[in-house]
């Protein structure tokens, strides 16, 4: 028995030494209010039946937020409490059990603040007390092998009446820096991060970042709520992306390691653009991102584009090499004002933006045709956006793009609208304040294309060797060129020749976009190509200097006007960068709406959950609008891009209608001004599985029913077959193994602007008190 003892040790050994290696590193959070996960509603009585029903709860801790930045590697366990100070998170037995928790490597970070303020009340800590407990909490971590992250607490927005902002929380700030520093901890100083986030957004602008409720909105504060304390949603992921913009700054290498950009890229089955030999195809994306812009700061390149009213809008998109893209972020959460926005508004909203970095901030810049040219800025451009801001009011001002000159002076060039100003093909400089935050006089008019450049647009600014450019297309997205206009003076006069034209390729337009230089010194253009209903798509094209203009493409004739290549050389970079796409499919276990996401109005915050612990997405019934007529009128359309020419999207859903009520539907759509649908009803407690298709609808058209089976379950896999031919089809089982089409093939129209999109939808006829919903178990984008 002895003589296998020993053997039974290190078996036993081996085995806690096996379960440790496959134990995740987990990040514990330890704080307060600001850090605390906040539910999405509480319930409150019914005034008239008594019933709970969900009070909407728009406040978030910025804790909350963080998963949205980290991969599946890392188990993120937020423990922090409403209204702890550092003594009760002690007291009330918190800290011990998030010790007891704790294996060597993990992370703590630690965040105490507002209600360790000297205030009358039983969880007040003296400066004295903070100074041990934190103490205590470093020790405690570093016992047992673990890493304590000592976070600063966040400022309150507080500005004097001359707008001057009031610093807060006094000696606490300086007892977490000398803790850390005393006892060997990693600090995080969130308090000068967001207060710089708050200065750059305003008094008036920063109110967005905090937690206020309009009067009416919630019974709890029938007269409204403003507390500049704890956060909105917005101010809650704009201190999340702050704090791992800091963690990356410092190189914490696990953290840093487990941040979704650090996982290996995700790469679409569907469309990939680097062909792994050195070179590339177009176009780099495939899908529908409008009128590109992007800018470069170091060896990162990021691009943004129109989302007209699609919401969240902005999309911000990262490379490192021009030709592997990977969705990063959106700069605009919601659109204003909300009256407006909270319902379809299609082909309105955000039109051609610009994006520039200048002196460590992004600055975004776009048109939106009925109100004029807003501003919006971040350091990190992942996430932190400003609200935006009306830099040049205005109906029918759209496509700005700033520069600013060698002296300092900004200006903006843009467009008109025709369908607004009465105006098109026309051309304007202004002056803006050195700021670019509003502008400094009126426009002028600088170049009129109405004889050889007709519908001339969204011009981009630059200046190279002396000459001011502006890069702008003209003749339509579908038939039209590329024209570079030149001049020594800023306000002109310019000179023209046309730069990029389709010549003896299929590549229609080529329109509007952006001139990039690498750190090489290489010159490229990304513009985009009218493709009907699969939208907007974005090429890459060389670009070459002779005799002061640009040269786009490759010019097989040798007359100096470019055509679009299809195949070119990846840009050099010095480096191989792995092949990275937009994702597409969704297994829906994150706790949060992937970016490929998209509603086509303002959302509401109950329209859906994302259920990280069940693994799926449920998305509940909403109400059909007033005056409803079909899907066009619908703002809970949850609608992605279309990836590729040919695809198959499979999704796993489970509708749970409320039987209470018949009429509920719910189930996946292929969405443009005409539409086709494949949706579960539920009537007289039965459901039935629906194919319809809607011709006109963005003319009030009706929908049309073209098959129908019943159901004996809730649970279906439904399936839409893209096909190159620009039609699709629909098909569904009961066991995601045989597939049965339904219906008939469907012609895809694209939207207002914007190309088809497909995705879900959950509505139900009419106001009720709750209904049903659709489980999303998930989405997978392939090639079958």
């Amino acid at each position: 028995m002895k003589s296998i003892t020993p053997h039974l040790l290190l078996a036993a050994a081996c085995a806690l030494c096996l379960a440790a290696s496959e134990r995740p590193l987990h990040l514990f959070m330890a704080g307060d209010s600001t850090m605390a996960n906040k539910t999405l509603f509480r319930p409150a009585p019914d005034p008239v039946t008594g019933e709970m029903t969900p009070e909407v709860w728009h406040e978030r801790g910025w804790g909350q937020l963080l998963p949205e930045f980290f991969g599946d590697n890392i188990v993120i366990d937020n423990m922090a409490k409403n209204g702890r100070s550092t003594r009760s998170f002690i007291t009330e037995g918190s800290w011990q059990r998030l010790v007891d928790k704790l294996h060597a490597g993990d992370h703590v970070v630690i965040q105490f603040g507002h209600n360790d303020e000297p205030v009358e009340k039983k969880s007040h800590t003296t400066p004295d007390e903070y100074r041990r407990n934190l103490e205590r909490f470093v020790d405690d971590v570093k016992a047992k092998g673990a890493v304590p992250v000592l976070c600063t607490p966040v400022p309150r927005r507080r500005f004097e009446d001359k707008g001057d902002f009031i610093d807060s929380h006094g000696t606490y700030l300086d007892i977490v820096c000398g803790v850390a520093r005393e006892r060997g901890a990693v600090l995080v100083d969130l308090y000068e991060s967001t207060k710089k986030m708050l200065l750059d957004a305003g008094e008036k602008n920063s109110a967005r970042y905090f937690w206020h409720l309009a009067p009416g909105v919630n019974r709890h504060f029938p007269d409204g709520l403003v507390d500049n304390t704890h956060f909105s949603e917005a101010g809650a992921r704009g201190v999340a992306a702050l704090f791992v913009q800091e963690i990356k700054r410092q190189g914490i290498a696990p953290l840093v390691d487990r941040l979704k950009e650090s996982e290996p890229p995700y790469r679409s089955a569907v469309w990939v653009a680097d062909l792994g030999n050195g070179k590339y195809k177009n176009p780099v994306l495939h899908a529908d991102y409008s009128d590109p812009d992007v800018c470069r700061v170091g060896d990162d390149y990021y691009m943004t584009s129109s989302s007209f009213n699609c919401v969240p809008g902005l999309p911000i998109l990262h490379s490192n090499d021009l030709v592997n893209w990977t969705l990063v972020g959106h700069a605009l959460p919601r659109q204003e004002p909300a009256e407006r926005f909270d319902a379809p508004r299609h082909g309105d909203g955000v039109w051609a933006p610009a994006i520039r970095h200048r002196d460590g901030k992004f600055y975004i810049y776009y048109g939106d045709p009925d109100q004029g040219i807003f501003m919006t800025t971040s350091r990190d451009p992942r996430g932190g956006w400003s609200a935006p801001l009306l830099v040049k009011a205005g109906k029918g001002l759209i496509d700005p793009c700033p520069l600013w000159d060698d002296d300092g002076q900004a200006y903006l060039v843009h467009a008109f609208a025709g369908s607004r100003a009465g105006i098109k093909s026309l051309l304007a400089i202004t002056r803006l304040s050195p700021d670019g935050k509003r502008v400094v006089g009126d426009s002028r008019v600088i170049y009129d294309g109405h004889d050889v450049d007709e519908t001339i647009e969204g011009p981009k600014f630059y200046k190279r060797d002396g000459y001011y450019y502006i890069f702008a297309p003209a003749g339509g997205v579908t038939g039209g060129w590329q024209v570079a206009l030149r001049s020594k003076n800023l306000f002109g006069p310019y000179e023209r020749k046309v730069i990029l034209a389709r010549g003896n390729t299929a590549i229609n337009g080529p329109h509007q976009g952006a001139w990039v230089e690498t750190g090489k010194g290489e010159g490229w253009f990304l513009h985009f190509q009218d493709a009907g209903p699969r939208g907007r798509l974005v090429h890459l094209q060389p670009l070459a200097w002779r005799d002061g203009w640009p040269l786009v493409g490759e010019d097989p004739d040798g007359d100096g006007v470019g055509q679009p290549v299809a195949s070119w050389s990846v840009p050099a970079t010095g480096k191989r960068y792995p092949v990275a796409t937009p994702v597409e499919s969704d297994e829906f276990n994150t706790g949060t709406l992937g970016l490929q996401w998209q509603w086509h109005a303002n959302p509401r915050e109950w329209w859906y959950f994302a259920d990280a612990a069940g693994g799926h997405l449920s998305l509940y019934s909403v109400p059909l609008p007033g005056g409803y007529r079909n899907l066009w009128d619908a703002p809970n359309l949850l609608l992605q891009k279309l990836p590729a020419p040919a695809f198959t999207a499979t999704a796993r859903v489970t509708f749970k209608p409320d039987p209470r009520r018949d009429g509920e539907r719910a189930g996946l759509v292929v969405m443009g001004a005409d539409y086709a649908l494949l949706t579960i009803r539920s009537a007289g407690g039965s459901l039935a599985l629906v194919q319809e298709e809607c011709r006109g609808a963005d003319k009030g058209g009706a929908e049309r029913e073209n098959a129908s089976i019943a159901l004996d379950g809730p649970t279906l896999y439904l399936r839409v077959r893209v096909r190159p031919d620009d039609t699709c089809l629909f098909s569904y089982s009961v066991d995601g193994k045989r597939f049965t089409t339904i219906g008939k093939p469907f012609a895809m129209k694209a939207g207002r602007w914007i190309g088809a999109k497909f995705g879900f939808f959950c509505s139900r006829p009419a106001e009720s008190n709750d209904g049903g919903r659709l489980d999303v178990d998930w989405i997978r984008v392939n090639d079958e």
